[in-house]
């Protein structure tokens, strides 16, 4: 419906940056399964739904994917791309869709204050919290807890042994 905006990767992120600091200010009121999430739940799913085809994963990276939602990935990717990229950009599985991580690169290059997080590893998608508000999970930091038994590459030191792995 409104997935034209998304073609818009600066001005959505200056969208993204106002509703961070207008929604702030909530934060003692807005906690997971708390009375109000509800409301943002309906919220995010008509408005990220309509302009980003948002899935609800619960853990919204938008701003760190060129305001490309990666869980539409048919392979439900939270890094790419797969390498089944074929030449014309398009996807391996659905051959009539460009790669979203094609386009997540591309939209990435326009954002002048979140495009460089474009390259950071992101761990694997938290199940857990899928159907549940990313801003209520953001507010409270729990959108940042890594699943069980995954570390982030970030926080291996590089020493030689390492690298022979």
């Amino acid at each position: 419906m409104f997935r034209f905006l998304q073609n818009y990767p600066k001005t959505m992120e200056w969208v993204y940056d106002a509703a961070h600091s207008a929604i702030k200010p909530f934060r003692r009121w807005l906690k997971p399964n708390g009375r109000l999430e509800s409301i943002m739940i309906w919220g995010e799913e008509l408005g990220k739904g309509a302009v980003f085809d948002c899935q609800m994963c619960g853990q919204c990276i938008l701003h760190s994917t060129g305001m490309t939602c990666p869980m539409t990935c048919p392979k439900n990717l939270r890094n790419g791309p797969c390498g089944g990229v074929r030449t014309n950009g398009h996807c391996e599985v659905k051959p009539e869709m460009r790669c979203v991580w094609t386009v997540a690169y591309e939209r990435s290059l326009e954002m002048p204050k979140y495009g460089h997080e474009f390259i950071q590893i992101q761990p694997p998608v938290n199940r857990q919290l899928e159907g549940s508000a990313s801003w209520v999970n953001m507010l409270a930091e729990i959108d940042t807890i890594n699943p069980k038994g995954w570390v982030s590459p970030d926080t291996i030191p590089l020493t030689k042994e390492n690298n022979d792995k």
